[in-house]
């Protein structure tokens, strides 16, 4: 790592260039092709997956999005003359528009059911021509502007389905801006120097920008969410400052130390950077772990947010050392230009308060444990009632024109009118087709339905449509229910003795088919996770009890973040107030990312934490002494480093974006906790309790292990630099 640092600042100009020209090169790359993001939740072998494929095969123009314009009048009725031809008008424009395969009005004899009760609410269906990700958002932004074009003061007109919401989703922004300032304001603080605070700043941005334009270029070839970018900027921003925190936090020492700026650099990346790279390995391990669940939904965002972070460790171990060497001892505050101008050179203070907070652990490590694992087990209680699935568009901000269709319809129809179920029967002979509509009259008079309605099958047509709604929302677990209910007993005892096949699919069906897969490769996913875990922090520190602690640390950290998350989102806990909708299920895929996210910066931390501890304990074979040193020397560094990465998280709160404030929420407390309760508190008082063995390793393990260092080579001499004795404030 020495050898890269040195080469990097003698270089240093052209190391700036290259990084420049690989983010102007990837930005023109991605402004000539585009992207081509995919939202699809679709799971191969699942009943849902076979619905949408036979629609495709045998009915294509019902295949597609289907989205909802829906209008409500204050005064009369929607069948008023006025309403009905103003509407009529706007839906026939629509009808004819780029990228629409049909529209099913409520001023026909079919349509009849479209229209509410008290007659003040119609709507019409609009299917587009393909999924909700592949129609061209120009295209339904037309279709919003045509039929908002109808509203007047005495009629609303708004519009709902996926394709609508993929167009008022917004990507980056405000929150990015609030987390770089908040982290440049903690730098600031911790550095006492603006040009340090900076330098963290730059490196992140750049590692963070070539992976998100890189993602962008990957979504051609991968099956990539639209929402990665965004999962890539929340994790790449929060680690890509931290790694470059800690090499100039340990670089500046160097500089206090007497050594050149070569020198300091070459150390701090030896010391540091190694640390840095192991760290940033385990969070693109954890990451790429989720490969092994097989869902082309999360092998996009793993990609993606593995890319991410590999750029900004690259950045770090690259960028950061050519920036420090065009720095110089500016990265210094002035007032430690003047003491080392004035005193010289010499080791930095052993006073301060996370030396003596050291100290108090290990003075009472027993009751600052029970403290400390009292606290993590009482955040995470809310777990234990954690419910899986999909939010639905009753949690969209109020203002956007997705929720206030949703609201609409909810009131006027029902809240299931919001997601209608699917169902696509297979009836190839006469008396499959009378098993069909004995089942449909079955249907009718079931608990849970509000109302059924079955496209007539003309002569020679193989394949029928059933829309069953709900008489609760998409998102309700009531409606899981109801999925359930037909499919295990319902639609078989239909089938019975007939060639009837009927699969129940559409969006809502879809959505927990994706929540019960993942639910059933979590435990595996977890499993593995651990087993990494404990194999990497094996390798790392030669011991059995500290991975075994840290794994522990770990669960207690992904108990916090789900806590948070249920008590929020799911109970509705201020929901409303950070404009994520009424309270409803946690989004499937939210566990599994959390997890593998979580797991790479407990990592860190715990890699950080340790790694001095060992040093120390190398050296002097004195584990109270490691301990109180480790925990003393990295408690200021690791807190802010976790309060600045609390912070970019804690920046996406209030975007908007139901699933990203989960991620931001969660991962925020999980890591401020994680720091202050379980790094700097219950780790060194275990460690404390239990002594050397913390450092025992079974010499037939210790043969078997390959052995990485993740400290780095002994301290060299100082050498000093002529330019910094003259330093001047």
């Amino acid at each position: 790592m020495s050898v890269l640092a040195r080469w990097c600042h003698r270089h240093r100009l052209v190391t700036v260039l290259l990084w420049l020209g690989l983010l102007v090169g990837l930005g023109a790359a991605s402004g000539a092709v585009g992207t081509k993001y995919s939202d699809s939740m679709a799971m191969p072998a699942t009943e849902s997956s076979r619905a949408l494929e036979l629609l495709k095969e045998q009915m294509p123009a019902a295949a597609g999005d289907t989205d909802t314009v829906v209008w409500h009048t204050a005064t009369g009725t929607v069948n008023d003359p006025a309403v009905k031809e103003r509407m009529t008008a706007a839906l026939d424009t629509v009808a004819h528009s780029p990228s629409v395969a049909s529209v099913s009005g409520p001023y026909t004899e079919r349509g009849a059911q479209q229209i509410s009760a008290d007659g003040t609410t119609a709507y019409a269906q609009v299917v587009f021509t393909g999924d909700a990700r592949s129609v061209p958002k120009a295209d339904v932004e037309h279709v919003i502007d045509l039929a908002k074009q109808a509203r007047t003061d005495g009629l609303d007109v708004q519009l709902g389905g996926q394709a609508v919401q993929n167009t008022e989703t917004e990507m980056g922004g405000l929150s990015e801006i609030i987390g770089i300032v908040a982290a440049l304001v903690v730098m600031t603080l911790v550095f006492r120097s603006a040009w340090a605070a900076a330098l963290p700043i730059l490196t992140a941005v750049a590692g963070v920008g070539t992976g998100v334009i890189g993602t962008g270029l990957l979504s051609h070839g991968l099956s990539i969410a639209s929402v990665a970018p965004t999962l890539g900027v929340l994790v790449g921003l929060g680690v890509g400052i931290d790694y470059a925190l800690f090499i100039v936090n340990r670089h500046r020492k160097g500089l206090m130390a007497g050594l050149s700026v070569q020198e300091a650099s070459a150390k701090a990346l030896n010391t540091s950077g190694r640390a840095v790279l192991f760290a940033g390995l385990t969070v693109v391990i954890a990451l790429l772990g989720m490969l092994i669940l097989g869902m082309g939904f999360l092998n996009g965002m793993a990609v993606s947010a593995a890319l991410t972070v590999a750029l900004t460790v690259l950045a770090a171990i690259t960028l950061l050392p050519a920036l420090l060497g065009l720095l110089g001892p500016r990265v210094l505050s002035r007032a430690q230009r003047r003491r080392l101008a004035e005193q010289g050179p010499g080791e930095e203070s052993t006073t301060g308060f996370w030396p003596c907070w050291a100290a108090r652990v290990q003075a009472r490590s027993t009751g600052k444990a029970l403290v400390a694992l009292v606290l993590m087990l009482a955040v995470s209680l809310p777990v234990l009632s954690l419910r899986l699935g999909s939010s639905d568009a009753g949690n969209n901000p109020k203002t956007t024109t997705s929720r206030q269709a949703y609201d609409l319809m909810a009131e006027g129809f029902g809240p299931g009118s919001n997601g209608p179920l699917l169902l696509v029967a297979e009836a190839p002979e006469a008396a499959d087709k009378a098993a069909l509509t004995e089942l449909v009259t079955e249907l009718k008079g079931m608990d849970g339905v509000a109302r059924v309605a079955a496209a007539p099958m003309q002569d020679g047509q193989r394949v029928g449509i059933v829309q069953v709604v709900p008489t609760t929302s998409p998102q309700s677990a009531r409606t899981s229910d109801l999925i359930t209910e037909l499919r295990e007993h319902t639609v078989p005892d239909a089938e019975a003795g007939t060639g009837l096949r009927v699969h129940v699919g559409g969006a809502t069906a879809t959505a927990a088919d994706f929540a019960d897969v993942l639910i059933g490769k979590l435990p595996v996913f977890i499993a593995i996770i651990v087993g990494l875990g404990c194999l990497l922090m094996m390798v790392a520190f030669r011991s059995l009890l500290v991975p075994l602690i840290g794994v522990v640390m770990n669960l207690l950290t992904m108990g916090v973040a789900f806590g948070a998350i249920v008590a929020v989102f799911q109970w509705g806990w201020g929901s409303e107030a950070l404009g994520a909708g009424a309270a409803g299920p946690v989004e499937a895929f939210a566990p599994v990312m959390i997890i593998a996210i979580l797991f790479g910066l407990s990592m860190d931390y715990q890699v950080f934490l340790i790694s001095r501890m060992h040093e120390e304990w190398t050296h002097t074979r004195d584990n109270h002494r490691a301990v109180r040193v480790g925990h003393g020397e990295t408690g200021q560094v690791i807190t802010a480093a976790a309060v600045i990465m609390a912070c970019v998280f804690a920046a996406f709160l209030f975007g908007g974006q139901r699933m990203i404030a989960e991620f931001g929420l969660g991962l925020a407390l999980a890591v401020l906790l994680d720091v202050l309760v379980l790094r700097m508190v219950l780790v060194p008082a275990l460690m404390h309790r239990f002594g050397a063995a913390n450092w025992w390793l079974p010499g037939w393990l210790d043969r078997l292990l390959p052995h990485v260092s993740v400290e780095g080579e002994p301290d060299p001499a100082p050498v000093r630099e002529p330019e910094l004795a003259d330093a001047r404030g």
